[in-house]
């Protein structure tokens, strides 16, 4: 049933995306402003990935043509994957974290003192903050919600991408 309603509504399964995205970028709003929390660097960049998410899924759901939104839904399904592999990370260091967690530099800071090539791999290895647990919900961080909704998002856009990649899946959704 699920996927009857994927075939025959995909621009509506791409806009409930773009929502689900923009919500939980205001939740994330609202743990730093309401609750006090301050992001880390692998948190920003988590976020940078949900925006991409949210401004593909929206392309995607915009365009009439049905190359485009094949073309904004792959890229859709990269970005859920970037975020998810950045999550995961999160998550597997706030797990163990390392012997000796410094407070590095902010995202920002990182960006600004170092060429690209240095700032990324910082990003990555996290620092003291990204380890840190300072939120929870039915047991898991906000990496491992971050990490879930990655994943189901990119799996739900990615059976789209290949249900409406199927030679005339393109006709019977406008039918439809």
């Amino acid at each position: 049933m699920l996927l009857e309603w994927m075939d025959g509504a995909p621009r509506r399964v791409l806009a409930l995306t773009t929502a689900t995205c923009v919500g939980l970028l205001g939740f994330g709003l609202y743990l730093q402003y309401a609750v006090g929390l301050e992001p880390c660097p692998m948190c920003i960049v988590q976020r940078y990935a949900l925006i991409a998410l949210a401004v593909f899924t929206a392309l995607a759901a915009a365009g009439r043509g049905r190359g485009w939104r094949l073309a904004f839904t792959a890229l859709g399904v990269l970005a859920a994957g970037f975020g998810a592999f950045v999550a995961a990370r999160q998550s597997w260091l706030q797990w163990y974290p390392p012997e000796v967690a410094t407070c590095g530099r902010d995202f920002y800071g990182m960006i600004e003192n170092y060429p690209i090539s240095r700032a990324i791999p910082m990003i990555f290895r996290g620092s003291g903050d990204c380890t840190a647990v300072d939120w929870r919900f039915l047991g898991g961080s906000i990496a491992n919600w971050s990490f879930v909704c990655f994943v189901v998002i990119g799996l739900m856009l990615l059976v789209l991408l290949l249900r409406q990649a199927r030679p005339g899946a393109g006709r019977r959704a406008a039918v439809a």
